[in-house]
């Protein structure tokens, strides 16, 4: 299996959103590598590493002189748990986990809700197609930054150039940012919604609530079972704007991050991971009745 690192992950996790979105759908072809290596500015070595990892995960079959295309059933999850260090876990299997009981209960802050959505498309689309059973019931609360106030990132990153310059760009990716969020958020309620539309799923319940905080960690809670937080990484990327131009920027990247899991072990409540993830658990109930406004 091809190790995948640096720039490489990113192309990683930014094909697997574009496959689970529906930009790129099942049984369509993904473009050439060599329109790969171009559009994200690497070698056609990297495009085959992370090819190959998409393959080995599930997400596309590969032949030779065919290239290569999404398949049509896709994976459960992205991360296998073998993949991850020991007291951490990618978002996959633990939203997998979720959707294997009769009755869904996820808590989440985040910045955008793109991970999110990712493994919430993957989960309906299971449903759909008979891999897993479907749920009984379905309950989502999401909380997210609002709009009212001015986010940390991404902010441009330019040398020689006016205040006046830097804070139109700034505008413009904060703009694009929070474009992100409401597409993302869309996607996933409409995934889940159309669950009960087309009467899989008998009661699906998504809420969403925008509060003045902007997070520093992404937390996903199963309530009373498990949870998994995790820094937002700063990084330095440029970033391709709707009208093909780019900015170079400071930016907080979380798809495909690896988070660390807390567990309520139920024969030791006094457990660290058992606190931690009920104070975790308080934490957001607190927020999520606090910003409960009309």
């Amino acid at each position: 299996m091809s190790e995948v690192h640096g720039k490489g992950a990113t192309i990683l996790a930014t094909l697997r959103s574009r496959i689970s979105g529906g930009d790129y759908r099942p049984g369509y072809h993904l473009p050439p590598q060599r329109a790969l290596a171009e559009e994200f500015e690497v070698s056609r070595d990297t495009i085959q590493r992370v090819l190959e990892e998409l393959k080995s995960e599930g997400w596309i079959e590969s032949r030779q002189g065919s290239g290569s295309k999404v398949r049509v059933t896709l994976p459960l999850h992205v991360t296998t748990q073998s993949k991850v260090s020991p007291g951490r876990m990618a978002l996959g299997p633990f939203v997998a986990r979720a959707f294997a009981q009769p009755v869904v209960e996820l808590d989440v802050f985040t910045f955008t809700s793109e991970s999110l959505d990712t493994h919430i498309r993957v989960q309906s689309e299971a449903i759909r197609d008979g891999q897993i059973p479907a749920p009984e019931r379905i309950r989502l609360r999401i909380l997210l930054p609002s709009d009212a106030i001015e986010l940390p990132y991404p902010r441009a990153r330019v040398a020689k150039e006016s205040a006046a310059e830097v804070t139109e760009r700034d505008r413009t990716l904060q703009a694009r940012t929070r474009e992100i969020k409401r597409r993302h958020t869309a996607s996933l309620r409409d995934a889940l919604r159309n669950l009960t539309t087309d009467r899989l799923v008998p009661d699906v319940d998504v809420l969403v609530r925008e509060v003045p905080l902007v997070p520093t960690h992404k937390l996903y809670l199963r309530r009373g079972v498990e949870g998994l937080i995790g820094p937002y990484e700063i990084v330095e990327r440029r970033i391709l704007m709707d009208d093909d131009t780019e900015i170079d920027a400071w930016d907080v990247l979380g798809l495909g991050a690896t988070l660390i899991r807390l567990a309520n072990d139920e024969g030791a409540p006094n457990a660290v991971g058992s606190v931690f993830m009920q104070s975790w658990q308080d934490w957001f109930d607190s927020c999520w009745h606090r910003y409960d406004l009309p």
